[in-house]
């Protein structure tokens, strides 16, 4: 959703005539979020796409009118399986608002870019909030933190990595993490891990780990993920143990961290991490969909 955003902003701020088309309302199959949006050039030019199937056309005609006149339109549409799914669906019932956005809402369309801070919209008379991103912490500037950042930057993870060692650091090492703090674990850890924080801890050494381990157990953070072989994994737990931590808290580490995929390279690792943190996110199981019953996807 985010990159359509970041279009609209920038035709905007180059004047350039547009509309957008907004997903509103939705029954049935879910073939996207909603609040998914399209932006439509008045030249014809199409960013993004809502899932409709072969009512995008519909969609890009009313949004191309409303860019050259203003007027909003809403759009009540009815996509069978076959239009959706080849059918294999049941199909869905959607609601698209289609709406041209004036030049002071670019600096919302760069704020849901990214990702910093809530924004709400209100549409005609759909009223829609547009969360910050989940925040994802890293410790240990590793190559396998770089597979990390790129594959959570695209399921719209803000990605913090934190490290002493400026050696590492480095943006050019990670070009892909939103951010990088050269810090000790402990100093910037108790300030960044809320309950909306995941944190993957990669640097496979003790002096990293164990203060990021003790912070993140003292903190409300959904998700804690430890790096390591099953013999590390022992240790780490005797040594916090030993300074008082119980076995309820320990439990909150997921450790060997990931989902059992058959992982070997630090991209596949890093599916793996990704996979456990987004199953948690969404209060799935992480097994396979074919041995699962209930909705394939989660609610908005």
């Amino acid at each position: 959703m985010r990159p359509i955003f970041r279009t609209a902003a920038d035709w905007l701020e180059t004047n350039r005539p547009f509309a957008m088309a907004t997903l509103t309302a939705l029954s049935g199959a879910r073939p996207a979020p909603l609040g998914t949006s399209v932006a439509v050039a008045l030249d014809g030019e199409v960013a993004g796409n809502i899932g409709a199937g072969c009512h995008e056309v519909a969609i890009v005609e009313a949004a191309i009118r409303c860019a050259r006149d203003g007027n909003v339109r809403r759009l009540e549409l009815t996509l069978d399986g076959d239009e959706l799914f080849g059918g294999t669906s049941c199909g869905s019932e959607m609601k698209v608002i289609v709406w041209r956005p004036d030049r002071s809402f670019a600096a919302d369309a760069r704020a849901i870019t990214h990702g910093v801070r809530p924004v709400y919209l209100r549409i005609a008379n759909f009223d829609y909030l547009i969360a910050p991103k989940e925040r994802l912490v890293i410790v240990g500037a590793t190559t396998l933190a770089q597979e990390l950042a790129c594959i959570a930057g695209r399921i719209d993870f803000f990605t913090t990595v934190v490290d002493p060692r400026t050696a590492f650091a480095t943006h050019a090492r990670l070009p892909d993490a939103a951010e990088i703090v050269r810090c000790w674990p402990d100093d910037v850890l108790p300030g960044l891990l809320t309950a909306r924080t995941a944190l993957a801890v990669l640097s496979h050494d003790p002096k990293l780990d164990l203060p990021a381990l003790r912070c993140a157990l003292r903190s409300p953070a959904r998700y804690v993920g430890l790096l390591g072989s099953r013999n590390a994994q022992a240790a780490r737990r005797n040594t916090l143990a030993c300074e008082g931590f119980d076995a309820r808290a320990l439990a909150r580490i997921r450790g060997p961290i990931g989902l059992d995929i058959g992982a070997q390279s630090e991209a596949e690792i890093a599916l793996a991490i990704l996979a456990e943190i987004t199953a948690l996110r969404a209060g799935r199981s992480g097994n396979a969909l074919v041995a699962t019953h209930g909705t394939i996807h989660a609610r908005d």
